[in-house]
């Protein structure tokens, strides 16, 4: 393995003004909008900002400020962090770039080159960096994490997760908690065996490992049959969240493996499909709740799980808000993982709702019919927001979108695809040799929309998108709410009722979330898109 390290000087001054972070600033991140310290701005990734300095009636005069263009044409899905006036980001798949969060000039770049023959299902990206002190924690595309010296941009450790041979990878930005880096695996298309681990941030040295499938004699391997559990995929490839009044961090857990090869792993494939509770201090799982019981559409919920503590039927409960990817959106309680309410907030047909415990009552569609929604599910990975000034939950969403579901077994090799059959757009199902019997044909491709819900899952507003939408969403404290497409548009909605405000052409697709962050006096907003990171403030 080969690392190429390019430095440029970075002003003594300003790393002289630069207080490392701290845990507890970590903890209290709420308390300076002025940084962006997280991948979700916050422990309970709720993404929302208490600045308001950019506001419902002046965002029309928002202005490009700068703009840094990457050296990469993979997809760029990183959220930036921005500290005491640096911006942090990773381009594809695995440098990492200091930025003066005022000019865009680079201060250093750190290149580290994969292993040859590393996989990943959907695009070699990287989603993101995790701080601690003065140093920078990022997973890489052939499963190692490494610390990088924030001020310098000089590796400090390097350690190997998981064989990327067999073609576990690292994709999600880490999470800080306590002393340690918690990271979890992709690789749910090549048959790994998933896992969230916890590593000494000063060391490396891995504390904990929490394995999303269950081996011979643990708790849940009875809802694998004989030894599928071995290749149960359940990979974790989006940042989770954390409550640190009850220290349980909270993950989602992707689909099982085959994905579409269901009948040669019978039962309910525990962890895979769910958000499990784990204890950051050792990994013991405290609860686990399952969307998609023995799931056959590729349902994986690795959503971000946000955290909002609000009155549930008249008494304070510490709430878990989930939009899934099976089109249902749930509210649990986060203590215990107790079911409180589900709705669908997309069209749906594999079930016909949630029983009282929230398990779907199953409906499959017959060979050749749509499933609604489609692989790609009602949402995916993609950021949400929640306000506490509107009590809304604002979630990217695939309308109208279904996929043909062909099943077919699957054999295990080592770092090739094990996926067993196929999710295949309905018209293309039409040609399709590999579908059996009539094609319904009769149905949308599919269209994006950004969805406010309330916490029972009730639309308050929508605003529709031509084109499917793959942007997260970032909200402020002057009800604002940021987020882009693949339209190519970075745009500003009213919070309140959905209304745009503001709209700007970036060049490329917005794949990723915004941030925002204040420096000098004034409020700036951040967007990766295309192959550039943009950033905006107002008219001085």
């Amino acid at each position: 393995m080969r690392i190429a390290l390019a430095l440029l000087l970075l002003p003594g001054a300003l790393w002289a003004q630069s207080a490392p972070v701290t845990y507890d600033r970590l903890l209290h991140a709420a308390a300076e909008p002025q940084n962006w310290l997280t991948y979700s701005g916050n422990y309970n990734s709720q993404r929302y900002s208490t600045l308001a300095q950019i506001d419902r009636q002046n965002v029309n005069s928002l202005e490009l400020k700068w703009v840094f263009q990457i050296e990469s044409l993979q997809k760029l899905e990183t959220s930036p962090l921005v500290v005491n006036g640096v911006m942090y980001l990773t381009q594809p798949p695995n440098d990492v770039i200091a930025l003066d969060a005022y000019s865009g000039r680079a201060f250093w770049v750190y290149q580290y080159r994969p292993s040859p023959g590393y996989k990943v299902c959907c695009g070699a990206v990287n989603r993101g960096l995790a701080i601690l002190g003065d140093t920078l924690y990022m997973g890489t595309v052939d499963a190692h994490l490494l610390a990088i010296d924030a001020k310098s941009g000089k590796p400090l450790w390097n350690v190997t997760v998981a064989d990327y041979r067999a073609s576990y990878a690292i994709t999600i930005a880490p999470l800080i908690i306590k002393d340690k880096v918690i990271i979890g695996v992709a690789g749910g298309e090549f048959g790994v065996r998933g896992f969230v681990a916890a590593y000494d941030a000063k060391s490396g040295r891995e504390v904990w490992r929490f394995n999303t499938i269950p081996s011979e004699g643990q708790k849940g391997i009875e809802t694998w049959d004989q030894d599928s559990w071995k290749h149960g995929g359940g990979p974790v490839w989006v940042t989770g969240s954390y409550d640190p009044e009850l220290n349980l961090s909270y993950w989602g857990v992707g689909n099982p493996g085959p994905d579409w090869g269901p009948e040669q792993r019978a039962g309910d494939n525990l962890y895979t499909d769910s958000v499990v509770a784990l204890d950051p201090d050792n990994g013991e799982l405290k609860w686990y709740f399952q969307f998609t019981p023995h799931d056959s559409s590729d349902f994986d919920s690795v959503q971000v799980p946000v955290l909002v503590d609000a009155d549930w039927n008249g008494r304070p409960r510490k709430l878990m808000a989930f939009a899934n990817r099976n089109g249902f959106f749930y509210t649990l309680d986060r203590t215990n993982g107790e079911f409180l309410s589900g709705r669908a907030f997309v069209k749906l047909n594999w079930a016909s709702g949630l029983d009282p415990n929230g398990r779907p009552i199953e409906t499959p569609q017959p060979a050749g019919e749509p499933t609604f929604p489609g692989n790609q599910g009602g949402t995916n990975w993609y950021s949400p927001s929640y306000s506490p000034r509107t009590h809304m939950f604002y979630v990217s969403a695939w309308e109208n979108y279904s996929s043909i579901l062909v099943f077919a077994p699957a054999e295990y090799r080592a770092g090739q695809s094990f996926t067993g059959g196929r999710a295949i757009p309905p018209l293309e199902g039409a040609t399709s040799p590999s579908v059996r019997g009539p094609i319904n044909t009769s149905t949308e491709i599919g269209s994006g929309a950004v969805v406010a819900l309330d916490l029972t899952g009730k639309q308050r507003w929508k605003f529709d998108m031509t084109a499917v939408d793959d942007a997260g969403i970032m909200t402020t404290a002057s009800d604002l709410l940021f987020t882009g497409g693949r339209e190519g548009y970075f745009f500003a909605l009213d919070a309140r009722d959905g209304k745009m405000l503001w709209k700007t052409p970036v060049g490329g697709a917005v794949l990723a979330a915004p941030i925002t962050y204040e420096l000098k006096g004034r409020q700036y907003v951040a967007i990766a898109a295309g192959h550039a990171v943009f950033v905006y403030g107002l008219k001085h």
